[in-house]
């Protein structure tokens, strides 16, 4: 594997006065966050000299063309700390990161948010803040670096991923999942800057957190290091020997949160507040700090820009070579999507959508090479592994399937580095009741707008016998809350190979595939339209003009409404809704159409009411869930908890009455 150098490779920043650098973004940190009376000024502080190091002798950027496709990513995971990140980025160069945005920080309208948020054009490679997302993102984007440099070589794909990371980060549990399948992947590439300061909010962190981290490391594979994070020296050769090891780094760095505040060094009170007038005056003098609030003397501006530039030889070494960077070809995506439904439609197979999903797979895995599939352990139950797909493993990263193990959150954020880092679209499986353990992730990936699937099964009650703990109630409504997420449920084969395309196709936004565990009848008939896009269509309509009675329903519930339309007579219309929020995406003609008339609704879903109120209101019957679940075969329950044939029709007719 090779390893570059870079500060011997690179043009060097010569003599840099690593002192007076770091000290200008601690000036820098402790003037924004006072301006803005709101911040936290200790990491950035803390951390400032471990930061200078880094990006003078070892990050591969170019602030020039922050979207380079052979970079090294930086993560700042303590993503309270974003002063550092801003500081960093303003000093280096990028164009966008001005020092009018500094002096502007979390303010409305301003690129610098309280916490950092993805913007690669200033710098910023991911949304972190919630902690313990950063790092465990950092280890999807260093895997998708060994899954591409394995497909394309070193001379196209060869980069680092470097993290900053605090207490806070490494308490929770996410850490734990994704940093040990780092460990088990033997992720070399990924290194790990461990603010090891000692101070939480609530104080010195012997409150609550006094396991051995040095060892929890080792114990996951890790090359494990302790330094002191204010020995520029020791900083330099810690980075070094990690950029040499053949598995993932952590490089604990002793520091002092709010490095150089007279009365607040090494406490709490530095953490998340502004430090004060005196306080920064007395900072500024224990720093030989003798420049105005946000004034960085030319001298030490230069030298950052010089660290900015760095990396000229190899920027233009890689666009010598063609610039490589890796791209997702969708091209045969419509037409297999044509023969999947073609094909449904032709067998009319009774099959769950776990199944049909695992069909349309089997076409897509061969033909789009960006997909990368996984599972939580659950892959035989999930269908998410196809007769394409090739184990990724620590001696082999050029498969297509990683085996996540039982860690949905982790595997969830894995996910979103491996988006972010560009060309490869991960997919994974487990329950729809586990969703619980991966919403955090996918909210970022929504609020980072990234193209992530989560294949979730085992949608309902119709799971059977494994009761109320596996059967999600309040699930899909849940997922459906989430702005910028788009929750597909298809009644049949053919409205599968619809949402998979969809979902292919939503570059911005991640996309959940809720699916059934029982076998569902093919109500589609083979269509070119992928009428899943428009969210929700007629499947049945009346003989009239308009309908007596409106059926709302998605998934396996679509059967139950086709059924009770037979009985109810010919005045019936049935809606199905794959997906709600395309359907609110639809314009207003559209919608009124299906919802304004002035039939009887009801709706049916084997969950909670909630999301179906917008589309029958508050006095037309739902049939659903209400409670929990229970232990029993899947058809026992759906005549148990009333969501059947005969309790639409008794509904309706009472409703007519």
């Amino acid at each position: 594997m090779s390893q570059p150098n870079l500060a011997e490779n690179d043009n060097p920043n010569t003599d840099p006065d690593y002192s007076s650098m770091a000290n200008a973004i601690r000036a820098l940190s402790m003037d924004a966050v006072q301006k803005a009376n709101s911040g936290h000024p200790g990491m950035p502080m803390g951390m400032a000299d471990v930061a200078t190091v880094l990006y003078s002798k070892f990050l591969k950027f170019n602030p020039k063309d922050p979207a380079w496709a052979d970079r090294d990513r930086f993560i700042l995971s303590a993503g309270h700390g974003s002063m550092l990140l801003y500081a960093l980025n303003y000093l280096t160069g990028y164009e966008q990161m001005t020092l009018e945005e500094i002096k502007n920080f979390r303010q409305l309208g301003a690129k610098t948010a309280g916490h950092p948020e993805v913007d690669v054009p200033l710098g910023i490679e991911t949304t972190t803040g919630p902690l313990g997302q950063g790092i465990s993102t950092a280890a999807g984007f260093a895997l998708a670096e060994r899954i591409l440099n394995a497909r394309h070589g070193d001379e196209n794909v060869n980069h680092f991923t470097y993290v900053i990371t605090s207490d806070g980060d490494l308490m929770e549990g996410i850490s734990h999942e994704a940093c040990s399948l780092a460990g088990h992947l033997s992720l070399s590439k990924l290194i790990v800057l461990y603010d090891q300061n000692g101070i939480t909010i609530d104080g010195s962190t012997d409150l609550s957190y006094t396991e051995n981290v040095p060892t929890r490391f080792k114990g996951y594979g890790w090359n494990v290091q302790t330094i002191d994070g204010h020995n520029h020296e020791e900083i330099e050769a810690a980075i070094e020997a990690a950029t040499h090891s053949d598995a993932p780094s952590l490089i604990c760095c002793r520091t002092k949160i709010g490095f150089g505040a007279p009365t607040k060094e090494g406490k709490s009170s530095s953490h998340g507040a502004p430090l004060g007038d005196e306080e920064i005056a007395g900072a500024r003098k224990n720093l030989g700090w003798d420049h105005g609030p946000f004034e960085v003397p030319e001298e030490i501006l230069s030298m950052w820009r010089r660290a900015g530039e760095r990396s000229l030889k190899s920027y233009k070494k890689w666009e010598s070579n063609g610039a490589f960077a890796p791209e997702i070809d969708l091209s045969k995506l419509e037409q297999i999507t044509a023969d999947l439904k073609k094909s449904f439609a032709d067998e009319q197979p009774k099959k769950a959508t776990r199944q049909t999903s695992g069909a349309c797979l089997e076409k897509l895995i061969p033909e789009i090479e960006a997909m990368i599939g996984g599972s939580a352990d659950l892959t035989g139950s999930n269908n998410t592994k196809v007769a394409a797909s090739k184990f990724i493993d620590r001696k082999n990263y050029s498969g297509n399937y990683i085996n996540y193990g039982v860690r949905e959150h982790g595997m969830a954020a894995m996910m979103n580095g491996m988006a972010l880092h560009g060309g490869l679209i991960p997919y994974s499986g487990t329950f729809l009741q586990f969703a619980d353990y991966a919403r955090p992730a996918i909210r970022l990936a929504a609020l980072m707008k990234q193209r992530v699937i989560h294949v979730m099964t085992h949608d309902s009650i119709g799971l059977g016998e494994d009761g109320p703990t596996h059967q999600p109630v309040e699930h899909l409504a849940a997922l459906r809350a989430i702005p910028n997420t788009y929750v597909f449920r298809p009644c049949d084969g053919v409205e599968t190979a619809e949402c998979w395309q969809l979902a292919l196709q939503k570059e911005d936004a991640p996309s959940i595939m809720a699916l059934t565990r029982q076998g569902l009848p093919t109500l589609r008939e083979d269509d070119p339209v992928n009428k899943s896009s428009l969210g929700a269509y007629i499947l049945e309509d009346c003989a009239g003009d308009e309908p007596d009675v409106t059926q709302f329903a998605s998934g396996s519930e679509v059967e139950i409404a086709m059924d009770a339309a037979q009985e109810l007579g010919d005045g019936v219309r049935v809606v199905s809704v794959p997906c709600m929020e395309l359907f609110w995406e639809q314009d207003g003609a559209y919608i009124e159409s299906l919802l304004c008339n002035k039939s009887v609704k009801v709706a049916i879903e084997a969950g909670i009411r909630q999301p179906w109120d917008a589309f029958i209101g508050p006095h037309n019957p739902f049939i659903g869930m209400s409670t929990f679940g229970e232990s029993a075969p899947a058809g026992e329950l759906y005549k148990h908890f009333g969501i059947t044939k005969e309790a639409v029709v008794e509904a309706v007719r009472n409703k007519i009455k």
